[in-house]
């Protein structure tokens, strides 16, 4: 069984264990620390019975608007709804924090990551040209407009 829990500092190594299985260009321990310990950072974990990390999000809270700045699930817990918990767990918050918008950046080659942003509601509004390094690649700009209810708002 999978919950969602906010993060702790508890949770740092096994994020950055989760981090480098998962990216050519892993945040490190103290980038994790100080986004756990920040006041603007909004921070879920996805624990196992075990209290073992399989799946972590970050999200800034800025003004109005939240960004995502990481999301990631263990590969063996991939395409099993975890990342679709994490991201239910930041829109409600972003809903709760009455943020007009959340958007995010995702590699144009990640099919399956803006796939699962799709389903979620964001769509793609830009690109970023060679956003990502370690390869060097574009990325697509991401939002979901936000209303008091959590729907989607029409621009």
């Amino acid at each position: 069984m999978i919950a969602i829990t906010p993060t702790t500092l508890d949770h740092a190594v096994g994020i950055r264990n989760l981090e480098l299985e998962s990216f050519s260009d892993p945040w490190t321990l103290e980038a994790i620390k100080y986004e756990i310990t920040n006041k603007h950072s909004i921070c879920f974990v996805a624990i196992d019975n075990n209290k073992t990390v399989q799946g972590h999000v970050t999200m800034r809270h800025v003004i109005n608007e939240g960004h995502i700045s990481n999301i990631a699930v263990l590969p063996l817990y991939r395409r099993q709804g975890v990342g679709s918990l994490l991201l239910n767990a930041l829109i409600n918050e972003g809903v709760k924090r009455e943020m007009i918008g959340i958007t995010l950046e995702a590699r144009v080659s990640n099919q399956s990551a803006i796939s699962l942003y799709e389903k979620h509601g964001f769509a793609i509004e830009g690109y970023r040209k060679n956003f990502y390094s370690l390869p060097s690649e574009d990325a697509a700009i991401m939002w979901k407009y936000l209303t008091p209810a959590g729907g989607m708002e029409l621009k």
